[in-house]
Order: structure tokens, then C-alpha cells, then sequence
């Protein structure tokens, strides 16, 4: 059968005690499975009736072994008084630590993740084509994750290698004697299917068996995948419907005798608030929680009895009820191993399902990945041997700035860092054809903030090659494209419309270019036309424009079609080296950069 029960485990590698009990997942005040009167859940390995079974989750790593600077490794926290505060978390020393101070005392334990635990990551990872992460989740016991769009960046294949092993194609192994063993735990891609044959490209679910008791894992990524990793990751690659799919998928687990079932879902959905411990079920919450996971976890069938989930970086622990009206929950633990989702599912053996009820306890939480905790030494001595390999190229000095330059951490539509990398595109775009006249980078790409005062070694206000890889990883290339004015306002438009309507996003854009967003309006409609200038001038709707942009976008990527259809294309450099470049030359000790401003999109509220 497609789905391998049991352990996905080497020889000789140290089996921990596992699961019993499938899955419903309570929230900080969510939902818990209520044994009838008199009945009690044993903790232990005993043979009663029911078994609490403990299901530790996160989401979204990205690579992160090292504590994530800036705004990137802190999570917000709500005081009992309602005053919030920042919480430095993440690293996977501590995260090593927190899973496995969470484990003791609970023989039935299992770790499952929800994806993109490789692929845009820093460089301590990335540049060794993330076989460093697969190596630390090796060693901190994941049992079993899906894939995300993330696992994708560098196709199929290479994909193919992180789960089976093997030196990488072109670079070979990195260690003389030793090669890379691949991952000990199953990635499942229920929903991504080969093209000719149709048949999924890896295991689509699991089953976790432990004295009696089995728990099936769905592994489903985002039908949209294609729209947001470049064509050459997808390519030959189908990705289906994600309701479809994991209901497909219960039904051939339920008749082969498996009645608890997790999903395990890279997609996602917002929280009202930001903050990782906020009851999205508390009274008065109403909605607690937004976007494309609802309508996921309302269709999916109740034969699914909780659903991990990511791909949004949000922190929450929601009930959303499934088809029957049943509560049912829904969890996510942000991003970067800055937090961990502790549930504690409760089996019955006799139904061999999940006891799911309207009672609530707490249950289930999201906890901080404190950096105030001792650090696993397995997990440090893993990171040291990979510097060690990655100092040559990660320490040199690319430029300097004068202060933090906010990207993905801003929390603002229009990111400083965003702005500074479309320069540095724009600058690179002119020394290939000075007609260049406008950059446009999408927000995505921007994975860090790039911070003044960094941990280790260097002096403030130096960049090093390290924490520049770590803000833009895909290694994209600078492109070229030939677009009409029209197009460029259509562009905009689609910023804030059609796929990109409920959730916008802003392309940050190069200096010159200028214009007003009105969010208090629909669609398209919030882009105000007559306000679009560059350099001061109007754009005109029949002029050609000399656009640079990086390869993703300029293949669509986004939902951006209209940057799809430039024409007369150049391929620039790497856009990492674009800019490297552009900080090199634009920057000294004495005189470093300083942080755009923000302030070429007037927003509107």
C-alpha cells in the first residue's frame, strides 16, 4: 500500500516509546475528547479502554537552525491584564529541548510538522542544500510531516533526495566519507501527483501503530502551490484539491481498520489577533480565525479528527466544526521553531477513534520556544560542524548599514528592505541596459529583516554574506522585460485583486515609482491610477517600460500574470549577487546605508 505503516526508522536508530491515540486537537480553552462517567485516560502503557496520547506539532521551519534575528524570533504574548510583549523564541537548540522536556512523562508521544521545513532557509542550510535541517529533525525524532510548497523550490527530484538520501548531483557530499542518509521520517504528498502516471510522488499518508493503537497521517500541501514556486519546481508535477484529496485518503484508511486520522496541511488562515496565546474561542471571539483553512476544515470529512496546518506563519489553536457539525480543531505554531503545539489526544480502544465532544478543557496550547532554556548539545554540535563548512563564504563582509532595515518582520505593506532590494535589482538592471526604469520585488522573497546589532562576532552595522543569503535564499535571477504602461497598472492592480484580493500582495517597489493604495475600496478599484508616477511623470498606458524583476515573478509567479507577459527579456545575474553588489558598492564602514524610508505607496485606510 502507498502508505507504510509502522516506524520510518533506520536500523539501529533509538525507537522512542509512541502514540496511542488519535487525534483531536483542543485549543488554550478549546476542545478535549470527554470519557463517559468514571472512565479515565491512561498515561501509561496499561490496557484500559482509553489512552492519552500526546501530539507535539510545529510548522513552516524554513531551515532555521539558529535563532532567527530581529523581529523573525520573537512571538507576541498577552498578559493576564491584556498589556502584550515581545518574547525572543526560536533556534533548534531550544527547540530540541522544549520537544523533548515536553515528552517526558508521556511514553505515547508523536511529532508531526505541516511543511516547509526546508527551502528558504538561511544560509547555514541553504547553501548545503538544507541536508543540515534534515539532520537536525533526524536527531530532535520528527515522526512524520507533510510537504509544503517550500519542498519544492528545487523540483521533484532534489525532493526525492531529502526523503531517500544521497550526495547532492552537483555538489557532491560535503563531508569527505560521508553521505547525506536522507530523511528518517516520511514526507507525505497526498495531493501532488505525477502528471503521466498520476500517481502521488511520495507516500500519501501514514500510520503510526503503538501497542494496539493506530493513528493515520494525511499529508496534503496547497492546491496553489504552482502559483507561488517557480515553474521548474513543479514541473511535471499535478496539485490537487486538498478537501478531495485527504477525504479520498480517510476513506481507504477507515476501511482498512484506521479510525484516528490527522491531517497534516500546508495551508493556513489568519488569527483575530497576533498574539500566540489568544483563545480564538473564547467568548465574544466570534470568528477567531480567517482565510483558506476554514473553508478547508468545513469540508473535510469527520472521519478526520484534527488538522495541523501552516504555510501562513500564524500561531493559533481554533474549534472550526467539520461536516456534521462536530467541533473539530485546527492548529498552527507560527513559524522558524518559535513555538510547538502540545496536544493531548485521547484513544478509545474499543471504537479505535478519537473521543470528540463539545466539552472544553485545556487541552491543547501553543508554547514559546524559550531561548532561556539550556541548549540541547547535540543540536550545537550539529551547528558548529556546518559553520565550520559555511564560514569561508557565510562571514565575508558584503556592506554595512546604519540601522535595523525591516523586511518580512515590518508589518507594514511596504517593507524598507523590500524597497532597498528592488534598488539594488533596479541598479543591476542598469548596467545591463541603461533603459532599465523601474524594479519591482514581491514581498515574499524578502525572508528576514537585516539587523544593525547581529549575534556573534561581527561589528554593528556590518552585513556579512551570511545574514544577505538569509533575507533572499531562492536564488532567482534579475530579469528584464520589455512592459507597457498598461501593464504596469494592471500589474498593481493585481496586487489587491483576483487571487490576491483577500489576502494582498504588495510588490515593493524601486525609487521613483510612486502611488496610492485605497484599502477603504474593492478589487482593483483600490489602486488609485492617477496617482501612479514614475519619476514625477504619469505613466502612460501606451509607452513601453523597461521592467527588472526576478525570475519568479517574471514567470507570473504571485498571481501577477501581467508581469508574465513581458517581452524582449534579459537574464541578469543571481539577485543575491545583484545585491551584494549594490551594498558593496553603495556603502562603507564610513558611511553606511541607511533604511528606506517606506514611503513610496501611500496607503489609504
Amino acid at each position: 500500500m502507498p502508505g507504510t505503516s509502522g516506524h520510518h526508522r533506520r536500523p539501529g536508530r533509538r525507537l522512542r516509546a509512541a502514540l496511542g491515540a488519535a487525534a483531536t486537537v483542543a485549543t488554550a480553552g478549546a476542545l478535549v475528547a470527554a470519557l463517559p462517567a468514571g472512565a479515565h485516560a491512561d498515561r501509561g502503557h496499561g490496557g484500559g479502554r482509553y489512552q492519552d496520547v500526546q501530539l507535539l506539532s510545529f510548522n513552516d521551519f524554513h531551515g532555521n537552525l539558529e535563532p532567527p534575528a530581529g523581529s523573525s524570533g520573537q512571538v507576541t504574548e498577552t498578559a493576564a491584564d491584556g498589556t502584550k510583549k515581545q518574547v525572543d523564541a526560536g533556534g533548534v537548540e531550544y527547540l530540541a529541548s522544549s520537544l523533548r522536556t515536553a515528552r517526558k512523562g508521556h511514553p505515547y508521544s508523536i511529532t508531526a510538522a505541516a511543511g516547509d521545513l526546508i527551502g528558504a532557509s538561511p544560509l547555514l542550510s541553504g547553501l548545503f542544500h538544507d541536508e543540515p535541517t534534515v539532520e537536525a529533525m533526524n536527531k530532535l525524532d520528527l515522526d512524520v510531516t507533510s510537504v509544503g510548497n517550500h519542498e519544492f523550490d528545487e523540483g521533484a527530484t532534489e525532493l526525492a533526495r531529502m526523503q531517500n538520501g544521497g550526495c547532492h548531483p552537483t555538489d557532491g557530499c560535503y563531508e569527505a566519507g560521508q553521505t547525506f542518509e536522507g530523511a528518517d521520517y516520511p514526507y507525505l504528498a497526498a495531493n501532488v501527483t505525477d502528471e503521466k502516471t498520476g500517481k502521488p510522488i511520495l507516500k500519501p499518508y501514514w500510520v503510526w501503530k503503538q501497542h494496539g493503537v493506530k493513528v493515520g497521517f494525511i499529508g496534503v500541501t496547497l492546491e496553489g502551490t504552482p502559483n507561488i514556486v517557480s515553474a521548474s519546481g513543479v514541473k511535471g508535477l499535478k496539485f490537487g484539491d486538498e478537501v478531495e484529496t485527504i477525504n479520498k485518503y480517510a476513506k481507504i484508511l477507515d476501511k482498512q481498520g484506521v479510525k484516528s486520522i490527522v491531517a497534516l496541511v500546508h495551508e493556513g488562515g489568519a488569527p483575530a489577533s497576533t498574539s500566540y496565546n489568544y483563545d480564538c474561542d473564547s467568548p465574544g471571539a466570534g470568528d477567531g480565525i480567517s482565510g483558506p483553512i476554514v473553508d478547508i476544515a468545513k469540508n473535510v470529512t469527520p472521519k478526520v479528527d484534527a488538522l495541523v496546518t501552516g504555510h501562513t506563519h500564524q500561531a493559533y489553536v481554533c474549534t472550526i466544526p467539520d461536516p456534521s457539525g462536530k467541533p473539530r480543531m485546527v492548529t498552527s505554531a507560527s513559524s522558524y521553531g518559535k513555538l510547538y503545539t502540545d496536544t493531548t489526544l485521547t484513544y478509545d480502544r474499543a471504537t479505535r477513534d478519537v473521543v470528540r465532544t463539545s466539552v472544553k478543557s485545556p487541552t491543547s496550547a501553543n508554547h514559546v520556544v524559550t531561548r532561556t532554556q539550556e541548549k540541547a548539545a547535540d543540536m550545537t554540535a550539529l551547528i558548529g560542524k556546518w559553520n565550520k563548512l559555511a564560514a569561508p563564504v557565510s562571514s565575508q563582509a558584503v556592506g554595512y548599514i546604519s540601522a535595523d532595515i525591516p523586511g518580512r518582520g515590518a508589518g507594514t505593506p511596504e517593507e524598507p528592505l523590500g524597497d532597498l532590494i528592488a534598488d539594488a535589482q533596479l541598479a543591476h538592471a542598469k548596467s545591463l541596459d541603461p533603459k532599465a526604469s523601474l524594479a519591482l520585488m514581491n514581498p515574499g522573497g524578502v525572508r528576514s529583516d537585516l539587523v544593525f546589532k547581529a549575534s556573534g562576532s561581527e561589528g554593528d552595522g556590518v552585513v556579512t554574506y551570511g545574514e544577505a543569503f538569509t533575507v533572499q535564499p531562492f536564488s532567482n535571477t534579475v530579469n528584464l522585460v520589455d512592459l507597457t504602461g498598461a501593464q504596469v497598472v494592471q500589474a498593481l492592480q493585481q496586487q489587491v485583486s483576483g487571487a490576491n484580493e483577500a489576502s494582498p500582495k504588495i510588490l515593493q517597489p524601486s525609487a521613483g515609482l510612486t502611488y496610492t493604495l485605497d484599502m477603504t475600496k474593492s478589487g482593483a478599484n483600490r489602486v488609485v491610477v492617477d496617482s501612479i508616477r514614475l519619476n514625477g511623470a504619469a505613466i502612460d498606458p501606451a509607452a513601453t517600460y523597461r521592467v527588472a524583476m526576478n525570475s519568479f515573478l517574471a514567470g507570473g509567479g504571485d498571481g501577477f500574470a501581467a508581469l508574465g507577459q513581458g517581452t524582449n527579456p534579459l537574464v541578469g545575474a543571481d539577485d543575491l549577487k545583484a545585491f551584494n553588489d549594490y551594498m558593496t558598492a553603495n556603502s562603507s564602514a564610513a558611511n553606511p546605508i541607511a533604511p528606506p524610508k517606506g514611503d513610496r505607496i501611500t496607503i489609504l485606510k
